[in-house]
């Protein structure tokens, strides 16, 4: 089993949205029985909390449901449990990279630097504060780079 985590600031718009889509589309390529996956905040702001109805209605709009999760804290022990730890924008990549620096275990990577190909960008941007179209934009930027992850997957898969 691989296991993926997507983390973001609060877990309740970016890295919610990335799990879900992540889901989806590893339910279409028939790999959702080998690919477990999660999300989290590096804040603990919204612990319990479901995704962001805004981030629930761009996911919806997509064909994704998030409205089930729950937003929760990274944790030191994510380190030792998952193969992939996934920060949506610089700031969080930070956070985790002292986090691992003091525990070990999965090196964290930049989700879009990593796994994006169609777009320039390399942060996916926080729409807390914007738009709709902002939340249609992360959707379009995690759509991108879930495929380009599930191209690394299956090659770990062999």
């Amino acid at each position: 089993m691989i296991r993926v985590l997507f983390v973001c600031l609060g877990n309740i718009c970016r890295s919610p949205t990335a799990h879900g889509i992540l889901l989806g589309r590893l339910e279409d390529e028939g790999l959702a029985d080998k690919v477990d996956v999660d999300s989290a905040g590096t804040a603990d702001w919204h612990i319990g909390k479901a995704p962001d109805p805004r981030s629930q209605q761009a996911a919806l709009a997509r064909g994704v449901d998030i409205s089930d999760q729950q937003a929760r804290q990274v944790t030191e022990e994510d380190f030792q449990t998952y193969d992939y730890i996934l920060a949506m924008d610089r700031s969080n990549f930070s956070d985790l990279k002292v986090i691992h620096e003091s525990v070990g275990g999965t090196v964290p990577k930049l989700f879009l630097r990593a796994f994006g190909r169609s777009f320039d960008e390399h942060e996916v941007p926080d729409p807390y504060y914007g738009g709709e179209a902002g939340f249609r934009h992360v959707v379009d930027l995690v759509e991108d780079a879930c495929d380009g992850l599930i191209i690394d997957i299956r090659k770990r898969l062999g």
